[in-house]
């Protein structure tokens, strides 16, 4: 059996993941494409994981590709996260894991009309309100915002307390809607920073809407492309990413003909039987990477990248805060001060060249956002201020 150890996984994530400076992307969808799919949970991760792959690139880039070109599209998908998804893809995430996502969110959309007193059945008030949601955008070829759905479409236009989330009834519906791909976040409205999107029918918004194939179909195909993203990763790492089921997972790697492989950490990892190669020598690099970016999110088993510290840059319902990198181990974290300047927090000593590399990424990044501060809900314990 092949053996793959963390040296050579960490290796990978330098080449695959498009962080060492030799393999860095050329636009925001070559990143896209190398990560799978974009983490978009927090709006400007997207921005900032572009930023963190690519040589040059700018906040115009990402959006023409999101609102202009439309070649990367926001969708609800894997463990009810939202992500930035490549045009190509979606058909394989529509019927596998957003499908997937679906039909947990109307089962309990459903449970909670009824105990909210909204009806006495719970799927025809879904299914009522998803009919008269789309026939309010049917003539807004420009979308509408949340607010504007709310006024045309009383029905949904309520407050009750039941239900989890914190979303209201309208909320949850359009959160359905685009789960199934009727609908789509479109034009953001506010700052590159903040989602504030004009709902718009997927019809409109991709004239050329692909096909929907079988689950089974649209799972093999994701599960090929994150193995030559995140591979080797185990079957727990799957399980856990896609938000599938073993068997689920199982029957994807027989069908893309997965090779088992060895790790240091004693599991069995699962490589493309095309890529058993070692990957060449990325060469000394650091990276600055924003909260819930898709290489620290990749799997469920970190201890390769993340040794000693995830207590101290995940959170403790398990969101990654921003982190700093050096030749593939998470080794700190990154902040703003007060004027916008970037600063390394390292919780372990590094050698001077992964110091000199961290600090040139840090001048970049802090030339990059012009003294602009981000905004994160997120925020790990390594992030948070120092006890006075």
């Amino acid at each position: 059996m092949r053996h793959v150890s963390d040296h050579e996984r960490r290796a990978r994530l330098g080449v695959r993941h498009a962080l060492a400076p030799a393999f860095r992307a050329d636009s925001p969808d070559s990143v896209t494409r190398a990560m799978t799919v974009l983490h978009a949970t927090e709006p400007a991760t997207v921005y900032l994981s572009c930023w963190a792959r690519a040589g040059s690139i700018e906040i115009a880039d990402v959006d023409r590709a999101l609102y202009a070109d439309r070649t990367l599209v926001k969708q609800l998908a894997m463990r009810r996260t939202l992500f930035v998804v490549p045009r190509d893809l979606l058909p394989a995430v529509w019927s596998s894991a957003s499908a997937r996502v679906a039909g947990t969110e109307r089962a309990r959309i459903a449970k909670d009309a009824v105990l909210a007193g909204l009806a006495e059945d719970g799927h025809d008030w879904i299914d009522r309100a998803r009919a008269e949601v789309i026939a309010a955008l049917a003539d807004a070829p420009d979308g509408r915002s949340a607010l504007e759905i709310r006024q045309a479409v009383p029905l949904i236009d309520v407050k009750t307390t039941v239900g989890a989330g914190g979303l209201s009834p309208a909320g949850r519906v359009l959160t359905h809607l685009g789960a199934t791909a009727d609908i789509v976040r479109g034009v953001n409205t506010a700052g590159w920073y903040t989602s504030r999107p004009r709902w718009t029918l997927m019809r409109h918004w991709l004239t050329d809407v692909p096909a929907i194939g079988g689950a089974a179909e649209g799972y093999r195909e994701i599960v090929r492309r994150s193995l030559y993203t995140f591979g080797p990763g185990t079957e727990d790492d799957l399980v856990w990413w896609l938000g599938a089921t073993r068997s689920v997972v199982r029957a994807a790697l027989g069908e893309v003909g997965a090779v088992a492989v060895s790790l240091d950490s004693g599991d069995t990892g699962w490589l493309l039987p095309d890529d058993l190669d070692e990957v060449p020598d990325p060469g000394p690099w650091a990276a600055l990477l924003p909260v819930l970016d898709p290489t620290v999110m990749g799997w469920q088993r970190r201890d390769f990248y993340l040794g000693p510290h995830r207590d101290q840059l995940f959170d403790n319902r398990g969101n990654a805060g921003a982190t700093a990198w050096v030749d593939g181990r998470a080794v700190g974290s990154w902040v703003q001060d007060e004027v916008g300047v970037v600063r390394v927090r390292l919780l372990e000593s590094v050698s001077a060249a992964g110091r000199r590399c961290l600090d040139v990424e840090a001048a970049r990044l802090t030339a990059w956002l012009g003294g602009f501060r981000v905004p994160s809900l997120y925020r790990s314990p390594a992030m948070r201020p120092d006890p006075a």
